[in-house]
């Protein structure tokens, strides 16, 4: 029965030391402890980097007691708030990983020594800062009017583009026009009227005034036309008094066309004085002279107005 009993209790014995070793290390396993720089911070994370495991991510919570010691036991301590933790700073961080490879910060321990060493390398690298961000600053101010200065070159373009495309559509239609109007004896005509003058007279008869000013209301009906006025004279007498007599029945009959009939001077072709030529009718008889005593005026547009 003895030996039962101490069998029993060496079982248990050996029972808890087991537990108490699977114990210990489930807890060595959790917990960690790192010394090394601050890297970075970003909100309630902040970056140690060490020798021998790398970048650690440290998480910081409301129960992280973050402590200043100094002295060689680092007795002497003092609580301090987490703004103390800033990058360049060397510190001791003991806590547990948890399932994001994060460790949760029990306490953040350092040296006042080393606070304001980095401290000073802080406020060493603030104009530095200052001047990368002045810079960056600049940079983005001049690249955004390097934008605006090409979004102005684009439109420029496209302007002179479609400036240049106006441009070379009025040459075209000019050139087709000059075409048109250059091509020799293409005039087509719409309406004439022969005004025929007593012997030596230059004043017109009454009797044609209405046809001239009919003729001058259809002109302005026409698109693009001219009114031609030539004037003729008989062969009888002297071919100077019949160049005259054929000039200022023609620049008579002009003057009615302007003046009474409104038509623009722009619109007439300079007055031809044709003399004798072009006799329509023998001067051997009084009625053949009496029809070539005349003004012919006639309405003309260019076949090329015309479409035809």
């Amino acid at each position: 029965m003895r030996r039962s009993r101490t069998t029993r209790i060496a079982f248990f014995v050996t029972l808890s030391l087991a537990a108490l070793v699977l114990l210990c290390g489930v807890a060595a396993a959790q917990s960690a402890q790192i010394q090394g720089i601050i890297d970075g911070r970003s909100g309630a994370t902040m970056t140690v980097k060490t020798q021998d495991a790398g970048n650690v991510v440290v998480l910081l919570t409301d129960s992280t007691q973050v402590e200043e010691v100094e002295g060689g036991l680092k007795m002497r301590k003092k609580q301090m708030g987490m703004t103390a933790l800033i990058p360049g700073l060397p510190v001791e961080v003991k806590g547990s990983n948890n399932a994001q490879n994060q460790l949760v910060a029990d306490s953040v321990k350092f040296k006042g020594s080393d606070l304001k060493t980095a401290q000073d390398m802080q406020a060493s690298m603030a104009p530095i800062k200052a001047a990368e961000a002045a810079q960056a600053a600049q940079l983005a101010q001049e690249q955004a009017q390097l934008k605006q200065q090409q979004a102005a070159l684009t439109a420029e373009q496209q302007k002179q583009a479609a400036d240049e495309a106006k441009i070379a559509a009025n040459k075209a239609a000019a050139a087709k026009a000059n075409q048109r109007f250059s091509e020799l004896g293409e005039y087509n005509t719409l309406g004439e009227v022969d005004v025929l003058f007593a012997n030596g007279k230059v004043a017109i008869d009454p009797k044609y005034k209405p046809q001239l000013l009919d003729l001058a209301q259809k002109a302005k009906t026409i698109n693009g036309y001219v009114i031609q006025v030539k004037g003729y004279a008989s062969a009888v007498g002297s071919a100077a008094l019949n160049q005259k007599l054929s000039t200022e029945r023609a620049d008579n009959v002009t003057d009615f066309m302007e003046q009474k009939g409104g038509i623009p001077l722009t619109n007439i072709l300079a007055p031809g004085a044709m003399g004798t030529s072009r006799q329509v009718a023998p001067d051997t008889t009084a009625e053949g002279q009496a029809d070539n005593r005349r003004v012919v005026v006639r309405i003309l547009q260019n076949k090329g107005i015309a479409g035809n």
